[in-house]
């Protein structure tokens, strides 16, 4: 499928999304993501399950589950479905080998146990997401409501250890009021440029007290599906 330089970084994701359909067969359970890439799947897969196509869906995120449900596609939740064929999501970043940064629409403790359910995961996304060193989008770090401040200078001290110290701030809405997640969690976003190294990170703060989760999607995708100018391709991991 050949892209129009012309088209937007929107239709680009439709594209990716497109094409995630080949993956996709009668019977499956899918793990449905969350975002503005993902948006796009769930509603490309809702024309195929209004064709005939069975399926059925675990959803990432409440908003996902709305989308899902509005749409007529048939829904479980991971009690009732612990093991799952596919998960299909998007990311706000990917390296060469398939690392992800993920989280920036807030879903990402969801979103890695979905994936972690899964025999495979298929990211989709524009090309512009794919980079050679993870770090440029800022790292979500979803935490819980109690001694933020503390949280926050265990993940500053991390981050330095690492050699990528940056800027941390609590996410908040437009509205100026804190974001909460669909866990009732809060996500501290570090802008730190470039991760020397993402494996080592994302052990030492899944090490620390406070910390639920973060974006650090290591060793989870097994397939990119990116859309770019010049058409989709696809990168597999080595």
């Amino acid at each position: 499928m050949l892209s129009s330089p012309s088209k937007t970084a929107d239709e680009l994701k439709r594209e990716a999304a497109a094409r995630a359909l080949d993956f996709v067969r009668p019977g499956m359970r899918l793990g449905l993501g969350t975002g503005s890439t993902a948006a796009h799947f769930v509603d490309l897969l809702a024309q195929k399950v209004k064709a005939g196509l069975r399926v059925t869906g675990v959803p990432t995120s409440e908003a996902t589950r709305r989308q899902a449900e509005s749409l007529g596609v048939p829904l479980a939740t991971l009690d009732e479905l612990p093991e799952l064929d596919l998960t299909i999501d998007g990311a706000d970043e990917i390296d060469p080998a398939l690392d992800l940064i993920k989280g920036g629409g807030g879903a990402l403790l969801r979103e890695k146990i979905v994936a972690s359910a899964s025999r495979e995961m298929i990211v989709i996304a524009d090309e512009s997401k794919y980079v050679q060193r993870l770090g440029r989008f800022p790292l979500p770090v979803e935490v819980v409501d109690f001694g933020i401040p503390a949280i926050t200078r265990a993940v500053e001290a991390a981050l330095a250890a690492e050699g990528c110290a940056g800027t941390l701030q609590i996410r908040r809405r437009p509205d100026g009021h804190v974001f909460v997640t669909d866990q009732g969690h809060c996500i501290i976003d570090a802008g730190i440029a470039a991760i020397p190294d993402a494996r080592s990170l994302a052990r030492r703060l899944a090490g620390i007290a406070g910390v639920v989760e973060h974006g650090l999607f290591i060793g989870l995708a097994r397939r990119a599906i990116l859309a770019g100018p010049s058409g989709v391709r696809i990168v597999e991991k080595a």
